[in-house]
């Protein structure tokens, strides 16, 4: 009998070992809280005087008087001159009684400014005093001028403000009528070399006189609608020639022969639009030179239309005289 083999039976698999559980890595600490910052003391609140200026300046080195990023504005000369001789940290806010555009000049604008209480102390003949109001601005005017001058400088009224507690505003436009330009003139008068007939000219600036709509001949204020009347009082509005010695026979008629004349108009109002000024005395040229009369002055005043009336006059002509005040 033969007997088979046993057949081996095949070993168990082996069983893999258990895997060791990595150890448990301690929980990372918490930062330490950071003890908090000692509070720092409030900033010292800066007793403050409003200051009342009486200021001129030459508008064709200007964007204009207010205050505008990247641009030299009178707004922004004045704030910085007064901040660097009143050692305030940043220049103070300029309010102005009416705010001129670029190129526009000033003989007469009155600004306000909140300067520091107490002035920088000054050393004069040995002795150290506070500053007073003619070292203010003289110390600012070796700063900015020739291009602006403040004229007078003191404390305000209590309630004082440049531009509400304003009651009215005079401006003057020059014209040099001639046949060829001056060059001395230039600078602050708008050549208009045709002949122009001044009496034509007087009769239609009596009809601004009044309150009027003068939507037509100014740019819209800002938050007032489309057709909306835009409200003013003039109270004087008339044409002067101007004596001088730098003007040469005033009276001669405009012509080959003629020399020229320098003419003067002068408006007052209670305020004024922006480009009110320009656009007015651009219609009453316009007049004077024989296209439109006093009825139309009249209708476009009735219309508030400013379609069809002539382009601004140039803003070198331009110059705000003077401010009025009660008291």
């Amino acid at each position: 009998m033969v007997t088979k083999p046993a057949v081996p039976k095949p070993a168990a698999p082996k069983r893999a070992a258990p895997k060791q559980a990595a150890p448990k890595q301690a929980a990372p600490k918490q930062a330490a809280s950071k003890q908090a910052a000692p509070k720092q003391p409030a900033p010292k609140e800066i007793a403050t005087t409003r200051w009342r200026f009486l200021v001129a300046y030459d508008g064709q080195a200007f964007r204009g008087f207010a205050a505008q990023p990247n641009q030299v504005t009178v707004a922004g000369a004045l704030a910085e001159a007064l901040a660097r001789t009143t050692r305030m940290a940043a220049p103070p806010q300029i309010t102005c009684a009416g705010r001129t555009d670029a190129g526009v000049h000033a003989r007469g604008q009155v600004v306000h400014a909140d300067l520091p209480a107490d002035l920088p102390k000054i050393r004069r003949g040995g002795t150290t005093r506070p500053m007073d109001a003619l070292d203010l601005v003289q110390a600012v005017n070796r700063q900015i001028s020739p291009a602006v001058v403040v004229k007078e400088g003191a404390p305000a009224p209590e309630g004082f403000d440049a531009r509400r507690s304003a009651t009215g505003r005079r401006y003057r436009y020059l014209i040099w009528n001639g046949p060829v330009g001056d060059p001395l003139l230039a600078p602050v008068s708008w050549h208009v070399p045709g002949q122009l007939d001044l009496k034509k000219m007087a009769a239609a600036s009596d009809v601004l006189v009044g309150e009027h709509d003068f939507g037509a001949f100014c740019r819209r204020p800002p938050g007032t609608a489309k057709g909306e009347p835009v409200l003013r009082r003039v109270r004087r509005a008339a044409w002067t020639v101007m004596l001088g010695e730098e003007v040469e026979d005033v009276n001669a008629a405009v012509g080959p022969t003629g020399t020229g004349r320098l003419l003067r108009f002068e408006i007052e109002a209670d305020s004024f639009c922006q480009q009110m000024v320009r656009s007015l005395v651009a219609q009453l040229v316009a007049v004077g030179g024989g296209g439109p009369t006093s009825a139309d002055v009249v209708a476009s005043l009735r219309s508030g239309d400013r379609s069809g009336l002539p382009a601004p006059a140039p803003p070198y002509g331009l110059c705000l005289v003077s401010v009025s005040y009660l008291g």
